[in-house]
């Protein structure tokens, strides 16, 4: 190997050290000085090349330092720095530490895994730093297994009442569906901090443990901790599941009166809160006032106006993205602007942008846009073109892509004329024989065309297999609370003034259509 001049390479090596002299600097000194000033692999390669050719590659400090550069650094190269590691004679954590955080946070979290295996045979112990990056690279693949192994490992490790450790835990047991395991971490803490609530929320919210959630965050209050960014992030989205709008405006208020500045990240938020309960125009007005935007917000207000029939208004709002602001549009992007195309009727521009999509924008179509390139066809009355669509997927259609296909026969070709609806209809009870529901909209197919043998032996199989269709919801916002209804009989108390003044209002609208 040829050793390299140190003066010659000059956008890594300075000329001089001030108030030094670099001639007094140690070799070692001198090298740590240079892996700060890499700025690309080239100049690392050189600069590794020197400590081999030096004799200081066995220098743990040194090695630590490669590995982090290796690892971390923007330029980084995990394969090498794990290399690098097996290599050394290193028994601290620290460089293992920072390579399962560089695998934690690249493509490859389970390398991330095997890295703390190989640690722990090599008799590392790790400590407080080891286990919250390790319990990242977990929750990203969603590896329950390994995540309870590492959990008993922190509690030999003595690490079970560290914060930090702890607020992983949470995240990482929400990330795995495990809500019950993640309260009951959060419940034996001594010690809480902001984040600490934040992650149990989170955990709640992302697996609709919705009322959960918001008890977390009133419990919160209680203890005497104000919300940040990140906590209103993720009680807009518990209020966007519920469609409480009354509760989403309180949070914006709180958003308002804290001062809290309003992020991309954040109005995004309210964006989507306030469309999906249904008050596009608050949405648009918080999304016109937004100062920077990303995908993710023009997709959420472009999906809003999309969902609640603002067909023009989003397809508008979609062309000027591309034209004015050059965002580049992701897979959220699309479902909106097909469910705009659905709602208008523009079979044609539905199949064009579906075919963008992919061959101009290179997004892969997913289940749920065949499913909506399916309802544009449904809706538009073809039938056949949309059988003829789900059969060419390159992918096997879900019940869903079938159950709605099935309800625009029930609409469009109610008497199957072209025999599509029986064989969309047994095609759906192969997939989904337990749901209740799909055998009522068989029967009641039948029912509609008077075939009364056919709609009778659906609902007599429903009743052998002991299956039931849920009942219909409905629900209404009043003084902050929400009332749920559902179709059939209501027993509670006070159930019969409810429809005692139904009744009332029934009858008044009858006379004011009489008069």
């Amino acid at each position: 190997m040829v050793r390299l001049p140190i003066p010659t390479a000059k956008p890594i090596f300075p000329p001089y050290f001030p108030h030094s002299d670099s001639n007094s600097l140690s070799k070692k000194h001198q090298f740590l000085v240079l892996l700060k000033l890499c700025s690309s692999a080239k100049h690392l390669s050189q600069v590794h090349a020197q400590i081999q050719v030096s004799g200081l590659h066995g220098d743990t400090f040194l090695g630590s330092e490669l590995v982090q550069i290796y690892g971390l650094s923007p330029f980084r190269n995990l394969s090498y720095a794990r290399s690098l590691l097996y290599h050394s004679g290193d028994l601290l954590p620290l460089p293992w530490n920072i390579l399962i955080r560089g695998y934690a946070s690249s493509n490859s979290q389970r390398e991330g895994i095997r890295l703390f295996l190989r640690m722990r045979r090599r008799g590392i112990k790790p400590n407080k730093f080891t286990f919250p990056f390790l319990l990242k690279a977990c929750a990203a693949i969603r590896a329950l297994k390994e995540g309870r192994q590492v959990h008993a490992d922190v509690v030999k490790c003595g690490l079970d009442s560290d914060v930090y450790v702890q607020n992983a835990l949470i995240s990482a047991y929400g990330s795995c569906k495990r809500v019950l395991y993640a309260c009951r971490v959060f419940d034996e803490m001594a010690v809480r901090t902001l984040v600490s609530w934040n992650a149990v929320t989170t955990a709640c919210v992302e697996n609709l443990w919705l009322g959960d959630g918001i008890k977390y965050f009133v419990k919160m209050r209680a203890c005497g901790f104000e919300p940040d960014e990140t906590t209103m992030v993720v009680m807009l989205a518990a209020c966007a599941e519920l469609g409480n709008l009354s509760l989403g405006r309180w949070f914006h208020s709180l958003v308002i009166v804290t001062g809290m500045v309003l992020n991309c990240e954040l109005g995004t938020s309210l964006v989507d809160m306030y469309a999906k309960s249904g008050d596009v125009g608050c949405a648009r007005l918080v999304f016109d006032r937004m100062d920077k935007r990303n995908v993710w917000t023009w997709s959420a207000m472009i999906l809003g106006l999309a969902q609640h029939g603002f067909a023009k208004e989003a397809l508008d709002l979609f062309l000027t993205m591309r034209n004015k602001s050059f965002m580049r549009p992701n897979y959220v992007t699309f479902l909106g602007v097909l469910c705009a195309c659905s709602h208008a009727g523009l079979v044609n521009d539905g199949y064009q942008y579906f075919h963008d999509m992919e061959h101009v924008h290179g997004i892969k179509p997913l289940m749920i846009h065949y499913g909506a390139m399916v309802d544009i066809l449904g809706r538009a009355g073809h039938i056949k073109e949309a059988y003829a669509f789900i059969m060419n997927m390159p992918i096997e259609p879900d019940s869903i892509v079938w159950r709605t296909l099935l309800h625009a026969c029930s609409l469009h070709d109610v008497d199957d004329n072209g025999r599509v609806g029986e064989q969309v209809r047994n095609k759906l009870l192969e997939l989904e024989p337990r749901r209740g529901g799909n055998f009522v909209m068989v029967a009641n197919m039948y029912s509609e065309v008077g075939m009364w043998e056919k709609a009778a032996n659906v609902r007599r199989a429903m009743k052998v297999g002991g299956l039931k269709k849920m009942a219909g919801e409905s629900s209404v916002n009043l003084g902050g609370s929400v009332h749920r209804f559902f179709s059939g009989y209501d027993y509670r108390a006070d159930s019969e003034g409810i429809y005692q003044l139904l009744d009332v209002l029934n009858l008044h609208m009858k006379m004011l259509n009489f008069l």
